[in-house]
């Protein structure tokens, strides 16, 4: 493995040698494997391959210890070119050349067709363009934060530069000074459709200066004299502001070194025939091996195990809740700043903070900012770019930091729906906690009012999904998010929410309660029926409670959902025996409390009345309780509905 300092004045006549060596080496394995798979990106893994190759010669790193917490990272943005990584990874001593050539884009193979962390050296699984620079200013800002002089690397595509997500993160970096970070584009000028210039014009050098990077140019991006030279400047701090973060462009040839596949947008995402592999392996005066590797693929069974990289998570200390009488009115998201704030001052003593935050222009209507005065150096305001916030955030939180990012439901969802998917997949471990859902934002209206959010979250295999229905009740889950792994989603309104008690008057969530995932709180006890809430309908499904008790003498059941994912299947069991379960949210009623349910009483084979009281189309702009009683979700509504449906369970219809 070349190991080439960057403290050396220029690269010797021996590396150049052995680069040339290797360039050949992997030119040959990209073309067997994509030929052999059938598909894959041959056009761009050769464009890129001198720069990966000088990359990974010059970054710090243990191919032996891919965990090695000084390593410099490498994040390949363009996920795409995975055979040009894998046939780098190769020579490096990552992973094996036959298990890279007979598995890759197998089912049950690691080897993927878009880079994945299941294969060693591989940092973020990539693919959705325009996201890696913004994972890649996670690790920097992470590794800054632990004071590590390690550096981080975004290779990207010049095509994704056309992403939005990639100008937020060139601003949040420059903001935040990350001076460790590196950005290097692939200027081949070619992407799917064609010249780059001609699908969508751009300027990127002069579209990082205006961010205020450091650019440098290299001319040509496959001569390793002219990367080692831009990689040495940078590493010298021989640029404008050495404060700054840098990046390099550097223009390539698409299918670089087979003279029938450059400048050949075909070959971006079309791998050669085998007459084409033929021409192409003479050219490289390589013996073309294909027929051998096909005949060792068609037998090949026994993949190579997945990496499985550990994610590291700090120990924090919950405190002691606070408490919230009965006569106390205030909404959920004070009680959330309060809790954050108190996470802070127990937690964030040192000189390295556990827990972090991260808003968007919203610090004060999120209640963030009690947090951020104990912790100025562990809040990261990051500007309306919800995009890159979704994804800054969950790649810091793999650093064995406790993050949490916090904005309204629609931008902290629905509108980063795809930036939460890479993270749930790349393992991250987030804290969303998000505010104004439902109807509940009121005059704000229709754009504002995110009623999808378990709809969009309950798709996130590693998403958590909780909803606290008063004060208290958020106090303890907001400390029960932040000492455990995983992501987090917890969600809360805009109003002031009552604080739910005991018939006695005792505050339910207060004294030794203690929030647990996957388990329901039985509110109140009935057998003539169940209402199953969370959030702020629990307290009006109370009410309704009330009034079937006093004007009908029906002994209803009331229980808060609070946790919707995992959800308590055996309380949802035992609510059917009443006989009736009405469920009652602020939500698109197809897609939350109430779909979850009938999929419960479908898959345990149980009848059961089952009535879904949410939201059926988007908002007006008024009073929350106006908008409630609009859509049939005020106490009287409620009581209305369940009347109804206990008067046909009686009647057996």
């Amino acid at each position: 493995m070349p190991a080439i300092s960057l403290d050396q004045e220029k690269l010797t006549d021996d590396q150049l040698k052995t680069l040339d060596d290797m360039w050949r080496r992997c030119v040959r394995r990209i073309i067997l494997s994509t030929t052999l798979a059938g598909s894959g990106h041959p056009g761009g893994s050769m464009s890129s391959l001198h720069l990966l190759l000088m990359l990974y010669s010059t970054l710090r790193h243990r191919p032996h210890d891919p965990g090695w917490t000084e390593r410099d990272r490498l994040i390949v943005s363009m996920g795409h070119i995975s055979p040009g990584v894998y046939a780098v990874l190769c020579e490096f001593g990552y992973i094996a050349e036959d298990a890279m050539l007979l598995e890759f884009r197998r089912a049950g193979s690691s080897f993927a067709g878009h880079v994945e962390t299941c294969v060693p050296g591989v940092e973020w699984n990539t693919g959705n363009l325009g996201q890696g620079l913004s994972a890649a200013t996670g690790m920097a800002l992470a590794l800054r934060l632990r004071q590590r002089d390690a550096r981080v690397a975004a290779l990207m595509g010049d095509g994704e530069q056309q992403k939005g997500q990639v100008s937020e993160a060139r601003r949040f970096a420059w903001k935040y000074k990350l001076s460790n970070l590196l950005g290097i584009v692939d200027r081949n000028r070619l992407q799917i459709g064609g010249d780059t210039q001609t699908v969508m014009p751009q300027r990127i050098r002069d579209e990082y200066a205006a961010s205020g990077w450091n650019v440098i140019s290299v001319e040509d991006g496959h001569d390793y004299r002219e990367i080692f030279d831009a990689l040495r400047r940078v590493h010298r701090r021989d640029v404008p502001d050495p404060a700054r973060p840098s990046v390099i462009v550097a223009r390539t040839v698409m299918g670089k070194g087979i003279s029938f596949m450059e400048n050949n947008a075909h070959y971006h995402g079309c791998a050669l025939t085998e007459d084409e592999a033929e021409r192409a392996f003479a050219e490289l005066g390589m013996e073309n091996a294909l027929a051998s590797f096909q005949e060792k693929r068609r037998h090949h069974r026994l993949f190579q195990s997945a990496y499985c990289p550990a994610i590291p998570y700090p120990e924090i200390h919950e405190g002691s809740p606070r408490e919230y009488g009965a006569d106390v009115r205030i909404d959920n998201r004070s009680a959330y700043g309060a809790a954050l704030e108190d996470l802070a001052r127990l937690n964030n003593t040192g000189d390295t903070p556990k827990i972090l935050g991260f808003s968007c222009d919203l610090e004060g209507s999120v209640k963030m900012k009690g947090f951020h005065k104990v912790s100025p150096d562990a809040f990261f305001e990051a500007g309306i770019q919800e995009h890159h916030t979704a994804t800054v955030s969950g790649a810091v939180s793999r650093e064995g930091f406790a993050v949490f990012f916090s904005t309204f439901g629609v931008f902290g969802v629905s509108e980063v729906y795809n930036q939460h998917r890479l993270n749930d997949i790349n393992g991250s471990q987030l804290k969303l906690v998000c505010t104004h859902l439902g109807l509940d934002v009121g005059e704000d209206g229709q754009t504002h009012q995110c009623i999808d959010y378990i709809g969009l979250l309950q798709n996130l295999y590693h998403f958590s999904i909780f909803i606290p229905a008063d004060p208290n009740q958020t106090d303890r889950i907001v400390r029960h998010a932040a000492q455990h792994p995983g992501n987090c989603f917890v969600g809360m309104g805009r109003s002031k929410t009552p604080v739910l008690t005991d018939r006695d008057g005792v505050p339910l969530y207060g004294g030794d309660y203690r929030f647990r995932p996957g388990r329901a709180d039985w509110v109140r006890r009935g057998s003539d029926g169940a209402i199953l809430a969370y959030g702020p309908m629990v307290a009006i499904a109370l009410e309704a409670q009330r009034l079937l008790e006093e004007e009908d003498g029906l002994k209803v059941a009331v229980v808060n959902c609070a946790s919707i994912k995992p959800l308590d299947e055996d309380a949802v069991i035992e609510a059917a025996g009443t006989g009736l379960i009405l469920t009652v949210e602020d939500h698109h009623v197809e897609t939350g409390l109430g779909a979850r349910v009938a999929g419960v009483l479908a898959d345990r084979a149980v009848s059961c009345r089952l009535v879904r009281l949410g939201v059926k189309h988007y908002g007006h702009s008024g009073a929350p309780r106006e908008l409630y009683r609009m859509e049939g979700l005020d106490a009287p509504a409620i009581l209305d509905a369940f009347r109804k449906a206990h008067a046909a369970v009686r009647s057996g219809k």
